[in-house]
């Protein structure tokens, strides 16, 4: 009898932990390694967001709390959907997760059964996919490719469902492309969703607060507020608040559905560290005046990006409207060969080559879906993405 369970024959490990992993390493062995795989601000968090923690920590605030949260936070985030998105919801409609992937783990292991079917608009963050797999679902990956900017159209959307879809997941801004949904496009997929009453709609806006160029973000249940009874809208610190390592994600949804979630919460990690509930409740709470600045330095990356991306032999790269990623195409340099003689196939040997002879490391399209692409964080400094880019320039010019 086998120790480990069958359902772990489906899932995969996080390629983007195993990138930046393989680049930790290496420089670990000296080598000038420039990582562009992991999807973290390189920004601190904010002073009076620490702050906050280190004052609950001082007043003794280091117990269990409810598995749903303190009221203090459970209030902020409820304040939060109703400032910001226009969303009202009460303080038993919240669930809390240890980061936002718990949120979505819980939703997906709650809800999600064999034979269950869940549309996801590829290219895709790499955890969706497996958490559906892990539970005895089946991914219906819709083809979201440059021709349509990334993004999932009505008729594809439309063409995906079938009686056994239970999910749809809307991730915008996206990850791994930067692509985000107008109110207008986010309209269209919303009157497909109110042509099939059963289908329920999972939105992940970890990335709200990172847009540039004028931008407006809407949710979805925002959009068309018929959606909010079968929407679970997800949301988080981790991103725009430089927050990764505190470990809080949040949602709202209908009662029935929430319950579900904290049962499963309630048996799992209990709940978030109630320091970190404590520093999420200013971060909510407390003007967001210091994201400006910090999306002007994320736009500045972004252009500088973009541009020195397409003066590469072979490369074509979209500029995104959000988030921190660029997706770029290396379809012009397949079948060609580097300095080392490595031949390029596809895209995972483009990426390869590119850390091995190039000490660059990005993440390779397969692994969100969709080929021959490949994704870079601009998520560091301007001097370290200058000097990668150049590397890529020279890399890709030396392909024979």
């Amino acid at each position: 009898m086998s120790l480990l369970a069958k359902r772990l024959d489906a899932v995969k490990p996080s390629p983007t932990i195993a990138a930046t992993t393989k680049a930790a390493e290496l420089k670990a062995k000296g080598l000038d390694v420039i990582g562009l795989g992991a999807g973290e601000p390189d920004f601190d968090t904010p002073d009076h967001i620490k702050a906050a923690g280190k004052a609950a920590i001082d007043r003794g605030e280091t117990k269990y709390t409810p598995t749903n949260g303190t009221p203090a936070l459970r209030k902020a985030i409820v304040d939060k959907f109703k400032r910001e998105n226009g969303l009202t919801y009460t303080p038993e409609q919240v669930t809390l997760g240890v980061g936002g992937k718990q949120v979505l783990f819980n939703a997906i292991l709650a809800t999600v059964q064999e034979g269950d079917q869940v549309v996801i608009p590829t290219p895709y963050w790499v955890s969706y996919s497996d958490m559906v797999l892990m539970f005895g679902g089946t991914p219906v990956f819709v083809q979201c490719g440059e021709n349509s900017k990334f993004k999932l159209s009505p008729e594809a959307l439309d063409a995906a469902i079938t009686p056994k879809t239970k999910w749809l997941i809307l991730n915008s801004p996206n990850n791994p492309t930067g692509a985000a949904y107008t109110e207008r496009e986010l309209r269209a997929i919303a009157d497909v969703l109110l042509k099939h009453p059963h289908v329920w709609v999972m939105t992940d806006d970890i990335y709200e607060h990172l847009t540039y160029d004028g931008f407006v973000f809407k949710t979805i249940a925002q959009v068309e507020p018929k959606l909010m009874d079968r929407t679970l809208t997800i949301n988080g610190v981790s991103k725009a608040f430089a927050m990764t390592g505190w470990r809080m994600g949040y949602a709202c949804g209908p009662l029935p559905l929430i319950k579900a979630m904290n049962m499963v919460q309630s048996q799992s990690a209990s709940h978030p560290t109630s320091i970190t509930q404590a520093a999420t409740v200013t971060a909510l709470n407390d003007p967001l005046d210091f994201i400006k600045p910090r999306n002007d330095a994320f736009k500045k990356r972004r252009d500088m990006v973009v541009k020195m991306l397409n003066e590469a032999a072979g490369i074509n790269c979209q500029t995104p409207e959000g988030a921190f990623y660029v997706y770029p195409s290396c379809a012009g340099t397949i079948g060609k060969t580097t300095p080392k003689g490595r031949k390029i196939n596809n895209e995972q040997d483009f990426v390869e080559a590119l850390l091995d002879e190039a000490l660059v490391a990005t993440v390779q399209g397969a692994a969100f879906g969709l080929s021959p692409y490949f994704r870079i964080s601009y998520a560091t400094s301007e001097k370290a993405l200058s000097e990668a880019c150049t590397r890529i320039q020279k890399f890709c010019a030396e392909l024979k």
